[in-house]
């Protein structure tokens, strides 16, 4: 399936696969405090269903990418 036909989660999953970020940077960079940072990182990348605007804005900057890129 090419990466313009997927779901926005499975798209964020990709640019995280691509960062090379563990999930606790992530989680950080998203502004979670260290103790919880990877597991609220998991959380929101395995959301089955539509995440929240916010949500999508704080992992795109955490990514340093543009949320378009993740909806498109």
């Amino acid at each position: 399936m090419a990466k313009n036909n997927l779901p926005p989660m499975e798209r964020a999953k990709l640019f995280f696969d691509r960062s090379g970020l563990s999930l606790e940077e992530l989680g950080q960079r998203m502004g979670y405090p260290s103790d919880t940072a990877r597991k609220s990182a998991w959380q929101f990348l395995n959301k089955t269903s539509d995440p929240r605007l916010s949500m999508l804005l704080r992992f795109a900057n955490a990514l340093n990418i543009s949320v378009v890129d993740i909806l498109k």
